[in-house]
């Protein structure tokens, strides 16, 4: 099970690399971490470390994007679609996570 994207997430993606000048071979780095009323929190940005890349790290391609996540997240992230909302009911990332088991009412973050 890998992490997708949805078809609003990568158009959101694709503005932000283009109004921030940052390389289409620059990837998305998605994490899990400690924190939020609910536990866990997600992480989301894009990796413009220089480093190589940790051989812990997954990378999965999606809709053309690529996307690093540490093998730690992606035990608590394997099946989560990303997706992009800027309707009524709040503008931004959101992850669809089959793993959670409870939520914050803000969608930020979650417990297993």
């Amino acid at each position: 099970m890998a992490i997708t994207l949805s078809e609003n997430a990568v158009k959101r993606i694709r503005e932000i690399r283009l109004n921030e000048n940052i390389e289409e071979k620059v990837p998305l780095r998605v994490g899990v971490v400690g924190g939020g009323c609910s536990g866990l929190s997600y992480k989301l940005d894009f990796d413009r470390s220089t480093d190589e890349p940790d051989k812990k790290d997954k990378f999965i391609e999606s809709e053309g994007i690529t996307i690093v996540v540490d093998m730690r997240s992606f035990l608590y992230l394997a099946g989560t679609q990303l997706d992009y909302s800027s309707g009524l009911d709040g503008k931004g990332f959101h992850f669809i996570n089959p793993n959670a088991t409870r939520t914050c009412s803000c969608g930020e973050s979650f417990a297993m």
